[in-house]
């Protein structure tokens, strides 16, 4: 389909004959590729903000936002996207990781799920998607079809969307609204993009959740005043946090005002009201 499309993320790798590198020497040249990837998404950082604050809005207005996505670029959305609602308190589906093959394929290979070009909008309609929401291609190569022929369906009904991919001028860029380019080079193994295609992609979705979060007021100061009371540690975490921000000194009596409201926000908010 974009056979004549040149992908850096395809590009040879500058190391040769790494099957003759010892452990030691093939560990410092993946460490010495990964500290490229911070920088490469600094200079995306004004696409990465376009995007934040298109979806920022359409959320405030009660919508929601989409990753989609196939292989590791899809179990990568899932992964952010299934973790906002311990981290900040939201419901679950206020952020959706939808991949190629469905969840069968977020351990497993899906032989051919990510070439189907009508796919993807289709799994996108089975969550009642409308203009009020935002959805997010990622694809490292930028030419997976089942992503961009999403991002190409949601556009014909005015849903705002966006991509994420690691090579410039790629066709998913034209797909969508706002795109973003973090162009990392090539992988030390060539065309692994689980490397680091990969962790760039992790490094983005995180700053993309978690500033969506803290704009729609999920976060107070620097702390997660409303993250899920989910083991032993988060609310032991919470109590600490509820007794430093309430001036409460008893760990017994802050432990069960926090269980009983739920989260440290609900706390402190009845607190302030007594």
């Amino acid at each position: 389909m974009h056979a004549s499309f040149e992908k850096v993320t395809e590009s040879a790798s500058p190391y040769r004959h790494l099957e003759q590198r010892t452990a030691a020497e093939l560990l410092a040249l993946i460490n010495q590729e990964d500290q490229t990837v911070p920088t490469a998404v600094q200079k995306s950082i004004p696409s990465i903000n376009d995007f934040v604050e298109a979806a920022a809005e359409k959320m405030r207005q009660g919508g929601r936002l989409f990753y989609i996505g196939a292989g590791t670029s899809g179990r990568l959305g899932i992964l952010d996207a299934s973790e906002c609602p311990p981290t900040f308190g939201v419901p679950k589906g206020l952020v959706v990781g939808v991949i190629a093959g469905g969840e069968h394929a977020v351990q497993n290979a899906v032989e051919g799920a990510e070439d189907d070009t009508q796919q993807g909008w289709k799994d996108l309609e089975g969550f009642h998607i409308s203009p009020l929401d935002v959805v997010l291609g990622i694809a490292a190569s930028g030419t997976t079809p089942y992503v961009i022929g999403a991002l190409e369906e949601c556009r014909k009904r005015s849903i705002v969307t966006g991509s994420l991919c690691c090579n410039p001028g790629a066709p998913l860029s034209a797909a969508a609204d706002f795109p973003i380019e973090v162009v990392v080079g090539p992988e030390v193994v060539t065309g692994s993009t689980r490397m680091k295609s990969g962790t760039a992609q992790k490094l983005v979705l995180n700053m993309i959740s978690t500033t969506l979060m803290i704009q729609m007021g999920r976060v107070e100061d620097n702390r997660m005043v409303n993250m899920m009371l989910a083991n032993n540690k988060l609310v032991d975490r919470g109590v600490q946090m509820l007794m430093e921000r309430s001036g409460i000194d008893d760990y017994g009596a802050a432990r069960d005002l926090l269980l009983e409201k739920g989260s440290v926000k609900k706390a402190l908010d009845h607190l302030a009201r007594k």
